[in-house]
């Protein structure tokens, strides 16, 4: 369970809420130029772009839940569980492993149009990071400040969409979702006009009546209509620091609080970390903390060949 967004503010902001039953060892991760990327069916990238993002490392590599580029390109993995299928390697592809799609493509891409080039070779397949680490059925969020795209791989292949709204969240597949938004067409900001009955006098009786009718509740659904109904009404802050707030103020429309959501197991599924990219920099906040919190890959830093790491995020 998970809610991605872009928004353009005061600038390009990119960024998403993290939804969990159980903490999965993610730490806030800079990745410099030099550091060796390494896969399981491609050459290792000796030398690529910057980035950085929240992944767990495991034997010194980066499983990244999201990451920003050095150039601007961001991209997210969100849960896709019944939908996502992933296919044995194949001649004359890009055999790409679930966990390795972030740093590859934003290794090698210094925008969505470059990364439309890469898409075209790219084969998602079952290969496991080990014995104890399966593949995640996902499905994908990928960004700069002029376009946005979604992939899925599902049982037709590999599926690529554009993504005008700017949102993404987990079942069902994609295009169900844009599909959706059309229930809502009649939702306003603003106060709604009688178009019941004219000839009735009716009129509002407080305010935000103009969204009645916007889903409340926490399924994935119901939480794509809310974060686009945020995303596309939110006014820009007057500056950097205010367009960072609000950006995390529209996440916080589509948290989950602890409790209000259990998974079939009983556990409190909850909003573990929100996170974004903005201005070069990596924003991040937990449930248990609220302060928001910058990483920035210093300048004279990327050109290094060690990973820089965190504290872990529970």
């Amino acid at each position: 369970m998970c809610t991605c967004i872009t928004w353009p503010g005061t600038e390009f902001y990119f960024g998403r809420n993290l939804d969990l039953d159980r903490g999965f060892g993610g730490e806030p991760v800079r990745v410099p130029r030099n550091f060796p990327l390494r896969f399981r069916h491609q050459p290792e990238l000796s030398r690529h772009y910057a980035m950085t993002g929240m992944a767990r490392v495991e034997e010194g590599e980066p499983l990244f839940a999201e990451a920003g580029n050095e150039k601007g390109l961001c991209m997210a993995g969100l849960y896709f569980p019944g939908n996502a299928v992933y296919r044995e390697p194949e001649a004359g592809k890009d055999n790409i492993a679930s966990f390795e799609l972030i740093p590859w493509i934003l290794g090698n891409c210094a925008s969505v149009k470059e990364a439309e080039t890469l898409l075209a070779r790219l084969h998602i397949v079952t290969t496991a990071f080990s014995q104890t680490l399966s593949p995640a059925p996902l499905h994908w969020m990928l960004a700069d400040e002029a376009n946005c795209l979604v992939l899925e791989s599902v049982e037709e292949g590999l599926q690529i969409y554009n993504n005008p709204i700017g949102v993404l969240t987990n079942n069902p597949p994609f295009p169900f979702h844009c599909m959706n938004l059309n229930r809502y067409l009649n939702l306003t900001p603003g106060q709604p006009r009688n178009g019941f009955a004219p000839g009735l006098r009716l009129e509002p009786y407080s305010q935000g009546m103009g969204a009645l009718g916007l889903p409340g509740d926490a399924s994935s659904v119901s939480r794509f209509v809310r974060a686009a109904f945020a995303r596309w009404n939110a006014l820009p802050g007057k500056n950097r620091a205010e367009g960072v707030q609000q950006f995390f103020h529209i996440l916080d429309s589509v948290a989950m609080v602890r409790g209000t959501v259990l998974t079939p197991e009983g556990r409190p599924d909850m909003t573990r970390y929100a996170c974004c990219f903005g201005a070069g920099a990596y924003y991040y906040k937990t449930y248990w903390d609220s302060r928001i919190r910058e990483v920035r890959l210093p300048e004279e830093n990327l050109e290094s060949a060690c990973l820089y790491r965190g504290n872990r995020v529970e």
